[in-house]
């Protein structure tokens, strides 16, 4: 199965795709507050920043795993809901990035970024199915 297919299946179950973000923002959750906070001089963001971003990682965490374990039909508000709860947590660590970019190691750097791709390409998977409910 190559990664268009995945993709179209996760697109057309919007079950599995509530799933997958919940799961993401569990790791997220658990690399910023227990892993990086731990490790301020590898990463360089400050601690007290890494909590301020698990917040709403954390929020988004519980809304994903109750609307995959809740819903069972009219999912596309929910995941408009989490689309752009996810962009919105992308801008907030760019936000972060740059106020405390002289402190960021290149690791950091990297962590960060990554991240951020990672969530925006869930973003656009999410508003295909957005899309895909809308047509059906």
């Amino acid at each position: 199965m190559n990664l268009q297919n995945i993709i179209n299946d996760i697109t057309t179950n919007p079950k599995q795709l509530f799933l997958l973000d919940s799961i993401g923002a569990l790791v997220t959750t658990i690399l910023l507050s227990l892993v990086l906070a731990n490790l301020e001089s590898t990463f360089g963001m400050p601690q007290k920043t890494l909590y301020i971003l698990s917040i709403p990682a954390a929020i988004y965490f519980l809304y994903s795993l109750l609307c995959y374990v809740r819903l069972t039909k009219n999912w596309r508000p929910y995941l408009q809901i989490i689309a752009t709860a996810n962009t919105f947590y992308c801008i907030l660590s760019l936000g972060m990035m740059y106020f405390n970019f002289d402190k960021l190691t290149t690791l950091g750097v990297v962590f960060f970024v990554g991240e951020i791709i990672i969530i925006m390409i869930l973003v656009a998977i999410e508003l295909k199915a957005i899309s895909n409910l809308k047509q059906k």
